[in-house]
């Protein structure tokens, strides 16, 4: 069994993650199959420096991703461009990691699950979930970027209301880290007994 695990940002992906990698379940995060795929010597980095030019990477001869996100942040060109090449590679990254797990089921932790085709890997989807107040106010803290920043990364996720309506399973991360810990062994639990 697989789980999807996503949220807004700074809704606490992370730490259930980390919870559910605590109870030893494997865990398979989306956004480190995305840079696996852009590492020195992979296909994906060759062709990205082939498209936007040597001076895309930096002097270790590795991805300047904040020159990329530049790029593509002002051009839905490239940006279409970069999706094209990168999606089916992480793709192909996240399944051979899937299909690499040996726990009783698995976490696939992705801020873009419902955005992608990454949640047809999924039996479930488990949302965390907390009011658009508190994302904006947990990501000012631990990002330190301005609220407009915050609020457009919000408005180019889906809407809490449609990832709401798409869960199976959902998390409320208002209170403490202990709350929120309890409430993934929870959860824990009930999947144990259903791959069981």
């Amino acid at each position: 069994m697989i789980i999807g695990l996503t949220g807004g940002i700074g809704s606490g992906k992370t730490a259930v993650s980390e919870t559910f990698e605590d109870l030893g379940i494997t865990v398979v995060d989306a956004d480190l199959a995305s840079r696996v795929v852009v590492e020195k010597g992979k296909p994906c980095l060759e062709k990205i420096a082939e498209h936007f030019g040597e001076d895309i990477l930096n002097e270790n001869s590795e991805l300047d991703r904040a020159k990329l996100r530049e790029i593509i942040f002002n051009s839905a060109e490239e940006k279409n461009w970069l999706e094209s090449l990168l999606h089916p590679a992480i793709a192909g990254q996240i399944q051979d990691e899937l299909k690499a797990s040996t726990s009783a089921y698995t976490i696939l932790v992705s801020p873009l699950l419902l955005e992608t085709n990454q949640k047809e890997f999924c039996s479930k989807v488990l949302i965390v979930d907390v009011p658009v107040e508190v994302q904006v106010d947990r990501t000012l803290k631990r990002d330190g970027v301005s609220e407009e920043q915050v609020q457009s990364i919000i408005k180019s996720q889906i809407s809490r209301e449609a990832r709401l309506e798409l869960a199976d399973e959902i998390i409320m991360n208002d209170g403490n880290l202990e709350d929120l810990k309890l409430a993934v062994k929870d959860l824990h639990k009930r999947f144990i007994s259903e791959v069981l």
